[in-house]
């Protein structure tokens, strides 16, 4: 007979066999490619209801400068007092909405039997939406039309030859002193910053935002992005970084989007049922239009050739 000791002896329930009656939690599905994307959150959105943004501008003189206006200051006596008027440009540039577009497919078997507590039509949309929204980040600053990266002026451009420092962005102030509202960065480029900055016995103070901490640099954040693209590989990579200055009010940089549209699940962005093929796949269009403009010269100012690259390679997600 059997003893306790003998070790083929089972003495209770396996897990194994245990787990066959319990109920797994499940998550819903994780992509390691969603970013922040903290450029759409701090980036202020005009509707663009007709779906053209133009923006006006002064005239600017032969010599390139905007055209002011002419005043007399007078302290005593009658003098005769100028006439003035403010021009404005003949042939003002119009921003056109981009659309970044895409078909979801899914069977309605799928739909049907596997949603429970987690609905697989949702989760669907949820994902191809993230998609979406991570397009729309890099195009905002790598299109080649209307990306921020490109529309920084001639003289508001300056070139490094090292890491950045503390003296970089202190130049980029110099060329958006106005109301500047953060730095954009690839997150080695700020990492680099603050390694610089340390070193030369400056550590950044931490600002929260949205619940998180970013480093700043005379109270201006540093915005880590990787849609700001790095060039080349070891110590030999090199990235760009941006300052705005944002919103309509203060002549900044907008972005813009067409509310209202049919379907729509969040301004801008719509998902519109396509109906459903023989072969029961349903088709759901999702949609998003939008582009960004810089209202004036002085809105945007950019770094390139900033060394990122004194440490390993980071890999991707």
């Amino acid at each position: 007979m059997p003893t306790k000791n003998d070790p083929t002896v089972q003495l209770s329930l396996s897990a194994a066999a245990a787990r066959n009656l319990a109920n797994a939690t499940v998550t819903v599905p994780q992509k390691g490619r969603i970013t922040p994307r903290w450029l759409l959150r701090l980036l202020p959105y005009v509707n663009v209801d007709g779906g053209v943004y133009r923006v006006n501008r002064v005239a600017r003189e032969a010599d390139g400068r905007e055209g002011g206006v002419d005043v007399l200051t007078v302290n005593s006596g009658e003098v005769k007092l100028p006439h003035t008027f403010v021009d404005y440009e003949t042939d003002p540039r119009e921003y056109h909405l981009s659309t970044i577009q895409t078909v979801l497919n899914t069977h309605t078997r799928v739909t049907d039997l596997y949603s429970n507590k987690i609905d697989q039509l949702r989760e669907q949309i949820r994902l191809t939406i993230e998609g979406v929204r991570e397009r729309e980040e890099w195009e905002l600053l790598n299109n080649p039309d209307f990306g921020l990266v490109k529309e920084a002026s001639p003289n508001a451009i300056k070139t490094r030859s090292g890491p950045p420092t503390p003296d970089d962005l202190d130049e980029l102030l110099a060329l958006v002193w106005k109301k500047p509202a953060f730095f954009l960065a690839h997150p080695r480029t700020i990492a680099a910053f603050g390694r610089e900055a340390t070193r030369r016995g400056v550590p950044p103070p931490t600002v929260h935002l949205f619940g998180s901490p970013f480093i700043t640099w005379r109270g201006v954040p540093l915005i880590p992005t990787e849609k700001l693209e790095i060039s080349g590989t070891g110590k030999n990579a090199t990235s760009t970084i941006l300052l705005l200055r944002v919103g309509e009010a203060d002549q900044g940089v907008v972005g813009l989007h067409k509310a209202g549209v049919t379907g729509e699940v969040e301004p801008g962005l719509s998902v519109r049922y396509m109906g459903t093929s023989e072969l029961s796949i349903a088709s759901h269009l999702v949609t998003r239009y939008f582009s960004a403009a810089v209202l004036t010269q002085d809105a945007i100012a950019r770094l390139d050739n900033v060394v990122v690259g004194h440490y390993h390679e980071y890999p991707k997600p």
